[in-house]
């Protein structure tokens, strides 16, 4: 089987990339910005007309889409993660090679949801910032193409190289930075919201699946189960065999942030996460897995711990 993956360098891309070289049945080509990429090709400003020249090319016999930005204002975001699939879906349409399309949705174009409930695929999607927006708009241009194509809402990805950036990873980041200067207490805020955590080698295997796989239209991918961030904090903590005192941060009513340890003014001591959590989904978010378990025959494998584990393995070997 002849696989086109793009987005191979990004945080997903690159566990992807790992799963797909695992099976002796595919034959992978990466096409992306990066230098090692096996085809040079930037989504965002590419002509659809180039990019199905190469899809003739290879003929690949499913394209899976990782690339995207979470980052940026709206204009960014809508080149990077809107425009963009509008480029693959037009270049597949124009293309004779017939290739299924495995497309990287989020949980981010879900919105805000109510507390205690599981959002399934047919929730209508809120998303409440430009993040989930444009992924939104994305996954409707799938969906509209009349390709034969699927979309995977992942949810909230934790694991081997979460970005440093992200809620996980400057939370990870603080704890470490608290341990190296021998804080015996760590403020935090923004610990209240709840996530569906899956881990990135989950949602490889789904990605996997779903290139295999027949189904079409949306599917999530998460774990099934919201975590409260605290809860998260006092895992990791337990890993990194932190034995401080964790102190959650009242909510600030305007633009400023929490602080990290003893408040003090030094520039180093920055938040670990911001507040509200940055993908618009307000308090509380958990995904109802059922459709990928009965239609790709998947289910995550790899708890939280494990996950936080890697995370703050990474975090730890930072100088």
């Amino acid at each position: 089987m002849r696989v086109l993956l793009i987005g191979a360098n990004g945080y997903l891309g690159r566990f992807v990339a790992e799963r797909l070289l695992a099976d002796p049945a595919v034959q992978l080509t990466a096409l992306g910005r990066g230098d090692d990429a096996d085809v040079r090709f930037d989504l965002a400003t590419g002509s659809p007309g180039a990019l199905t020249r190469f899809l003739d090319a290879v003929h690949p016999g499913v394209v899976i889409n990782c690339a995207g930005a979470t980052r940026g204002g709206a204009r960014e975001l809508t080149r990077h993660n809107t425009v963009a699939v509008a480029t693959v879906c037009e270049a597949l349409r124009r293309s004779g090679c017939g290739a299924r399309l495995v497309q990287i949705g989020c949980g981010a174009e879900y919105g805000p949801s109510q507390p205690g409930s599981s959002t399934a695929e047919d929730a209508v999607p809120r998303p409440g910032g430009p993040y989930g927006v444009s992924k939104l708009a994305a996954t409707e241009l799938v969906l509209g193409s009349g390709l034969d194509a699927v979309v995977l809402r992942v949810f909230s990805p934790a694991g081997p190289g979460t970005p440093a950036g992200s809620p996980l990873g400057r939370l990870a980041e603080a704890m470490r930075r608290a341990m190296q200067s021998g804080d015996g207490e760590l403020k935090l805020g923004g610990l209240g919201v709840q996530r569906d955590f899956v881990d990135v080698r989950d949602v490889a295997r789904a990605v996997h699946a779903a290139s295999l796989s027949a189904a079409q239209g949306v599917i999530n991918i998460g774990s099934g189960r919201a975590v409260r961030l605290r809860d998260a904090a006092a895992v990791l903590a337990r890993v990194a065999g932190y034995g401080g005192a964790l102190h959650e941060l009242d909510a600030p009513a305007g633009p400023l942030r929490p602080t990290i340890g003893h408040p003090r003014p030094e520039p180093d001591h920055t938040p670990p996460v911001a507040y509200p959590y940055p993908d618009g989904c307000g308090s509380w978010q958990q995904a109802d897995v059922r459709t990928a378990r009965d239609r790709l025959g998947w289910r995550p494998r790899i708890n939280l711990e494990e996950s936080l584990a890697d995370i703050w393995m990474e975090a730890a070997c930072r100088i």
